[in-house]
């Protein structure tokens, strides 16, 4: 017989009765019922109730485990009593009685509890990490993850890509966060950078010829943390193809991401219909570029109804160049209870309030109410009526000023009104491209031009498009929304070394500058490169979707906390003397 095991703790049956078994696992649970051990044992693929009385020569040494010992046992596989099978287990039918047992592990007192589900401090959770991955939910979550990336490397070998490996160890270059350092000891004073993406690497290696590159690839980016993004590190699919245009790329990565949901979504529904929408619409609709389709409220701009209004706040508002107002449409939302809800929610988020007119029935007929009814009169909201198509028993919620002030706010409000009201349909995955990102923003202060978006996407009309407004500007780039998180960003390339010069240059860079930090690739340019894009997924994002998790942590099997630290391994750490010393380096103290 195998030293530790001749079955894993899921493979037992019915079929096993009589036989003399080996497991190996951990104590999941403990119950004594007078004389009568009875132990859950349990290891990565399920569990076995296991027990053991005062006939078993191991019955002495069963009484001293406790939970989380690591043990083996030997013993017979018997059957259940009919009344105690147990059909939510795989081995629900059998039990095993214990002749031998062997201690592999003892535990101390444990920090946190594997068994059940109490929750803990994340603290507690990260420092014992490899505790808080044994809990049942935690082992499905990697096991999902793990089962999501081979199910993306097996459809993007099935569409004729190879898998080819970039460096982790690189030279800094600006893609829109910090990067990390990496001191050089053979060449004291420089450093390298962890890659922010492989993104200068995946263009050489379209100009080298390879036409279908993807790689699962980790990326390193010292960003503040939020709940859907780890502060130090993630994955991402990450795809190049050459000789396509924009609609190629979102046929190659439609057909494999909409699998991957539909093989570990649960049965939910995934849109097959990915429709593609403006920034400036999504701006618009859903005042977010990573917008919940599932919520079906589209915002609309209402301005006009107010102009010279008796609602004085807007009519003055819109003197001012540059400013809007735009309603939020909340069908069965018409209850005052409800419209002081959300206008305490905007002061929550920093603004005055939130103007509302909402539609009741009073015998006679339907009546606008609400402080802005009373202020712009009847006509001009029974034009906002017909313009958001509501009715009785429905609301809406007004905005003002300039548009990037707001639209963030606004976009919050339109979730909280679906989630609130109930319009936000669940157990579904509702995807959206959304196109034509401007490449460039005016600083309002000073005037000056610089990137707003990927500097390194093609130009929509190439060189012709940057002699115009630069404002003007869209370019061929791409983000894939769902469920109201980005999961994908990509763009066809600038290949042409003249337009990428002339595209920094309207964002002040001058030619040694670009040279300077895109030298590789812009030398690489003037060698013959093929017209080019392609797009990266986040892995870590779609896990947690599929997980039904709020927290990305919830999906990395060793993640940073929100201070990006490793709580487990001390990182980061103090470099001894002798370190520093090696690399040229001294640490000042901070005041």
């Amino acid at each position: 017989m195998h030293a530790y095991r001749s079955h894993t703790c899921a493979a037992l049956t019915a079929a096993n009765v009589g036989e003399t078994v080996r497991l190996s696992g951990w104590v999941h649970r403990v119950r004594d019922h007078g004389g009568v051990l009875f132990i859950d044992l349990r290891d990565h693929f399920g569990v076995t109730q296991v027990l053991c009385d005062g006939d078993s020569a191991a019955f002495a040494e069963l009484e001293k485990v406790r939970s989380e010992w690591c043990i083996r046992i030997d013993g017979t596989v018997k059957a259940r009593d009919a009344d105690l099978v147990n059909p939510k287990l795989p081995t629900g039918e059998i039990e095993v009685y214990v002749r031998e047992l062997e201690v592999l592990g003892a535990a101390d007192e444990l920090p946190l509890m594997v068994f059940g589900d109490q929750e803990y401090p994340e603290e507690t959770r990260l420092r014992y990490r490899y505790l808080d991955l044994r809990r049942d939910a935690m082992q499905q979550n990697m096991t999902l993850r793990s089962d999501v990336v081979a199910s993306m490397r097996r459809r993007m070998w099935d569409q004729g890509f190879r898998e080819y490996q970039t460096p982790i160890i690189t030279a800094s270059s600006p893609e829109g966060a910090r990067d990390f350092l990496v001191p050089s000891r053979l060449h004291p004073g420089k450093f390298y950078a962890l890659p922010q993406a492989p993104q200068q690497f995946k263009q050489l290696i379209m100009v080298s010829g390879f036409d279908k590159y993807f790689q699962i690839a980790p990326c390193f980016r010292d960003e503040d943390p939020r709940a859907d993004r780890s502060p130090t590190d993630f994955y991402q699919l990450d795809l190049e193809m050459s000789f396509v245009e924009q609609q190629d790329v979102f046929d190659t990565i439609q057909p494999v991401l909409t699998g991957v949901f539909e093989e570990f979504g649960g049965g939910r529904k995934v849109d097959q219909e990915w429709p593609q929408i403006s920034y400036k619409d999504a701006a618009l609709w859903y005042g977010s570029d990573k917008p919940d389709l599932r919520n079906p409220i589209k915002m609309q701009v209402v301005s006009d109804h107010f102009r010279g209004s008796g609602f004085a706040i807007f009519a003055k508002l819109l003197e001012q160049d540059g400013t809007e107002i735009r309603a939020i449409p909340a069908p069965s939302g018409g209850s005052r209870k409800f419209c002081d809800r959300m206008n305490a929610f905007a002061q929550k988020e920093g603004l005055p309030g939130m103007g509302y007119i909402f539609w009741r029935d009073q015998g006679e007929g339907m009546e606008a109410a609400g402080p802005l009814a009373k202020n712009i009169g009847p006509e001009r909201t029974e034009a906002i009526r017909q313009q958001l198509g509501l009715g009785v028993g429905d609301a809406a919620f007004f905005l003002g000023g300039k548009p990037k002030a707001f639209e963030k706010v606004a976009g919050k409000a339109r979730d909280v009104i679906g989630e609130e009201l109930g319009l936000t349909e669940k157990d579904r995955f509702a995807f959206a491209w959304i196109v034509d990102f401007p490449i460039y923003e005016q600083d309002e202060e000073t005037g000056a031009i610089d990137f707003e978006h990927n500097p390194f996407s093609m130009p929509q009309g190439g060189m012709e498009a940057l002699q115009g407004n630069p404002l003007d500007v869209r370019g061929f780039q791409y983000d894939l929304a769902c469920n109201g998180y980005e999961l994908v960003s990509g763009a066809i390339r600038n290949h042409k070394p003249e337009i990428m010069l002339k595209a920094f240059e309207l964002a002040g860079y001058g030619e040694d500058e670009v040279k300077s930090r895109f030298g590789a690739l812009f030398n690489a340019f003037h060698y013959g490169a093929p017209p080019h894009g392609g797009c990266a997924a986040g892995i870590d994002r779609i896990v947690m979707l599929l997980a039904d998790e709020a927290n990305i942590r919830e999906v990395m099997m060793f993640p940073m906390n929100q201070r990006a630290e490793d709580l487990m391994m001390d990182a980061p750490s103090d470099p001894t003397s002798d370190q520093l010393m090696e690399l040229g380096l001294r640490i000042i103290p901070q005041d």
